[in-house]
């Protein structure tokens, strides 16, 4: 005699109390049923359809500015006028701020006039060190003089130096008057109006507006060790490309949209998973030439998740739960209405991938599912799987 084992018998138990809810959903009327006894309950069935898919694995993020500036003072004076719209977009090099230019004109021209009055006292120590190399020749001055007249001269030399060096740091200062765009992108509105006197040079120069680029733009999620660890095993047996060398496609779609209309790369993927939530935190990069995806936008990103490989897909549909698992009817060679037990994927192109649990060639009942009882036989109309047309960008 042979002895049932627990694991089997919990899975008999649990497809005959799936046998039990499928034949209950299809009770009949008496009458009906009698009229129907003669013939077996017309169902549709079809055989999986196999085909050679990638996985991809989705998350949750945000836009992000690709480069976020932070526009402030670099000289302190009055601002005399501001030369956008709030709001607009701006390019590199266009003029924003202009801070009242007069006393730095003013530090400018001093500064060149110290540097003319030092390179006349050069010439004349050159001219007075000449004198004095003839006449120690001759002897007609001492020495200590002419070592005098060569130190005149080196500090004539010197005090150039530094008046240029003024006359440098003078035109810089005019030049911080005209604050300019360092990148190109979308500005804020301005913080400060014409007439204000601004502070700059400091820790606590004045916040003039923000600048943040927004083409390209970065996205930015979080995935689970596992999946790290996932991509990382799937990168060594050659299935996947690396995900920190930029060449990892990826698309997203924005809440209200229904294809995954952007394509883009994973272009950095963090140096340390966070001890605190065990996640690892990536980014990517998208093409943003028409500016709609915007910063601090919440976002799905799907990105690769497997190699290619031949998968078993059959309608959602045709899958039915108890609280053993997920199960399919397929029906026999005689008709007979036979449950298998099997283990789920993801959804590809409208349709489940099996895992396992199901054969090539079983027959799945994919509409009249209410009418096949487990066990019981029925009359198969034979169909056909279709997988749904991928959405444009999906």
């Amino acid at each position: 005699m042979k002895f049932m084992t627990r694991a089997h018998a919990t899975s008999v138990a649990g497809l005959f109390a799936l046998a039990i809810m499928v034949s209950g959903c299809d009770q009949a009327p008496p009458a009906q049923a009698s009229s129907d006894a003669s013939s077996p309950p017309p169902v549709e069935a079809a055989v999986p359809l196999i085909r050679s898919i990638v996985e991809w694995d989705e998350y949750t993020g945000r836009f992000e500015a690709a480069e976020r500036v932070v526009l402030r003072a670099r000289v302190s004076g009055y601002l005399d006028a501001a030369h956008f719209r709030d709001g607009q977009i701006v390019a590199k090099g266009d003029l924003l701020f202009t801070i009242d230019p007069r006393p730095f004109r003013a530090e400018l021209a001093r500064a060149r006039a110290e540097l003319a009055s030092a390179q006349a006292r050069l010439a004349l120590a050159d001219r007075e060190l000449a004198r004095a190399e003839r006449l120690v020749a001759t002897r007609a001055i001492s020495e200590e003089t002419a070592d005098n007249r060569r130190a005149a001269r080196a500090e004539a030399a010197a005090d150039i130096e530094a008046t240029r060096a003024g006359v440098v740091i003078a035109e810089l200062n005019l030049e911080f008057t005209e604050i300019r765009s360092p990148v190109s992108g979308r500005i804020s509105d301005r913080k400060v109006d014409v007439g204000n006197l601004v502070t700059g040079g400091t820790d606590n120069a004045t916040l003039l507006a923000t600048i943040v680029a927004l083409d390209p733009i970065h996205f930015t999620f979080t995935m689970s060790e596992a999946d790290y660890l996932k991509y990382g095993r799937l990168h060594r047996e050659g299935a996947l490309p690396s995900s920190r060398d930029g060449s990892s496609p990826v698309q997203t779609r924005l809440m209200d949209e229904a294809s995954w209309a952007h394509e883009g790369l994973l272009d950095f993927l963090d140096n340390a998973l966070d001890p605190a939530s065990g996640t690892m935190r990536g980014r990517a990069v998208f093409p943003n030439p028409d500016l709609r995806l915007t910063p601090g936008t919440f976002a799905r990103l799907r990105l690769i998740g497997s190699g290619r490989y031949d998968a078993t897909l059959v309608p959602d549909s045709a899958i039915v739960s108890d609280q053993s698992g997920k199960a399919v009817m397929t029906v026999g060679a005689d008709g007979t209405v036979i449950p298998k037990p099997v283990t789920l994927g993801p959804m590809i192109d409208g349709l489940r991938v099996v895992r396992s649990g199901l054969d090539p060639t079983d027959r799945v009942v994919v509409k009249g599912l209410q009418r096949a009882r487990p066990g019981g036989t029925v009359a198969v109309e034979t169909t056909t799987i279709q997988a749904k047309a991928e959405p444009v960008g999906g």
